[in-house]
């Protein structure tokens, strides 16, 4: 069973920075596409960023200059770091998991970890 596990979340004023975790189970993760998507209160879902297993990356535009996604293979781990954050970067960060980087940033991902919350104060 795949689990996907995140960490990191927390209150941070604006301008500050948060790095978050996701740790993958149950998946051969060096072979998996991971990404991370974002929902703020009200609104739907949206793609944030995502790593391919050969580290080919793409990011939101919104998100672009300000966070960088990284893996280790090793620890079958990915992560969100996050800096210049602002109030709008507000949101549950849910990492996913897929087997196809075409469908990755469509939304209809296979594997969804349980999400932690980011809060950036204005």
């Amino acid at each position: 069973q795949v689990q996907l596990v995140e960490s990191g979340g927390g209150l941070v004023q604006a301008g500050g920075s948060l790095r978050l975790s996701c740790a993958a189970s149950g998946i051969d993760f060096k072979y998996a596409h991971m990404g991370w998507y974002r929902q703020a209160a009200g609104k739907q879902r949206e793609f944030a960023a995502a790593i391919s297993s050969g580290g080919t990356i793409t990011y939101v535009d919104s998100v672009k200059g300000r966070f960088t996604i990284s893996r280790d293979n090793a620890k079958n781990t990915v992560y969100l770091q996050m800096n210049t954050l602002k109030p709008e970067d507000t949101a549950v960060y849910y990492c996913v998991a897929d087997d196809s980087w075409v469908r990755l940033p469509t939304g209809d991902v296979p594997h969804w970890g349980q999400g932690t919350q980011v809060t950036v104060s204005s």
